[in-house]
């Protein structure tokens, strides 16, 4: 692993934008305007690591679904802060049911230097982003600027797979619909939506637009529709689950759950037992389950333990985006337990620096394989919304 630089090409900003990347800048606190697809510098690995990584990937997928499986049978719902007895037993149905239920993608954050073992950050396998600048503009930045190179990326192709391969599961005589919120105003949901939507279309799939707020609810029929009152009996939701089980419409959202074959019910994907994968409390079960595992990074519920005093920790709310909530506790410091709020307390294991950047990268998967990466550089320890995407290439 390596990071060079390079002269962007005349003209990026259209061409990416062109490519699908709607925001390629990040506006600043001070109004700044400065680029988050960042073409001055990329990463280069070599095929031998980007196998190794795919097998890190492959096998963190398998653990969380291990995991996911301890949590239900072993009834540990209230360690992810799920105390509603009626959600709890609609997530376990969905995970009981889980090869009736469509579920397209994850993606893993990983602390990785290019030279020990990956670490496993944090899994977002919800409502992840950063997924469009991973599959197109920088698989066409590569053929422009490294012709005949490679790249870990066959996201696009596996997309278009994975909505081939469960098509059948999803109901018959509506179309899929793909919904966003529109109180997204940088318009990345609303990008990843769009990127999705087009997949699915090239899977052959009958496909429509809807945003979270035009979703409605009929009291005669007890069904949810759209603008045009249709019934809405599928629907590839942005919306993460623990804001769609607490909003007004939370009830009728249970009332109305398509966990496999339901008539009247809405399919919503990805599907409720995403919600065992996409919290931070999972990451304290693997270390749990797998404990001195080496793609695994010490993690507690009940606060940092000896960590305060040895490797120092990271506390992060067990739910959140785009580092929303972390904080980043040194070694020696005095432990503090967040009373107000449920948290996760996991080692400190610094983002390496790669000329003064912290990179994480992002490895995803596209049903249960390893399907490509994103890079993400920062400032700081925490990956926020002011981070840069980078482009790699395998050489």
């Amino acid at each position: 692993m390596e990071r060079r630089t390079i002269a962007p090409r005349p003209g990026w900003q259209q061409t990416v934008e062109e490519q699908g990347l709607v925001y390629p800048l990040t506006r600043y606190p001070d109004n700044s305007l400065r680029p988050y697809w960042d073409e001055s510098a990329y990463y280069v690995f070599s095929l031998e690591e980007v196998e190794a990584l795919e097998e890190v990937v492959e096998e963190l997928h398998r653990m969380c679904l291990a995991a996911a499986e301890h949590i239900v049978t072993e009834d540990r719902f209230a360690d992810l802060g799920i105390t509603d007895p009626r959600l709890a037993h609609a997530v376990a149905e969905s995970w009981h049911r889980r090869a009736e239920l469509p579920s397209v993608y994850g993606r893993f954050d990983l602390r990785y230097d290019g030279t020990g073992p990956a670490k496993l950050l944090e899994y977002n396998a919800d409502t992840p982003t950063s997924l469009v600048e991973a599959a197109s503009p920088q698989w066409f930045w590569m053929e422009e600027r490294f012709p005949g190179a490679d790249q870990w990326n066959s996201l696009h192709e596996r997309l278009v797979d994975a909505w081939k391969k469960q098509a059948a599961l999803l109901p018959p005589g509506s179309p899929l619909y793909f919904a966003h919120s529109s109180a997204d105003e940088a318009g990345e949901d609303l990008m990843t939506v769009a990127y999705l939507k087009e997949t699915a279309e090239q899977a052959g799939l009958d496909t429509d637009w809807i945003s979270m707020e035009e979703i409605g609810w009929d009291r005669l029929s007890r069904r949810f529709v759209d603008n045009r009152l249709r019934f809405i009996r599928s629907c590839f939701k942005l919306y993460p689950w623990e804001w769609l089980t607490t909003d007004r419409f939370a009830d009728h959202v249970l009332d109305t759950l398509d966990n496999g074959g339901g008539t009247g019910t809405t399919l919503w994907i990805e599907p409720a037992w995403k919600m065992l994968l996409s919290n931070k409390a999972l990451l304290a079960i693997l270390w749990e389950l797998y404990p001195g595992h080496p793609n695994l990074l010490a993690a507690h519920l009940d606060g940092p333990r000896d960590l305060a005093t040895t490797t120092g920790y990271v506390t992060k709310p067990l739910l959140g985006r785009e580092g929303a909530g972390v904080t980043v506790h040194e070694p020696g410091a005095a432990p503090v337990v967040r009373a107000e709020e449920r948290c996760c307390y996991q080692e400190l294991a610094p983002l390496p620096s790669f000329d003064g950047n912290r990179v994480v990268l992002g490895a995803w998967v596209v049903e249960d394989e390893s399907a490509g990466l994103g890079i993400r550089e920062s400032a700081g320890l925490v990956t926020d919304e002011y981070a840069r995407f980078l482009p790699h290439v395998i050489l």
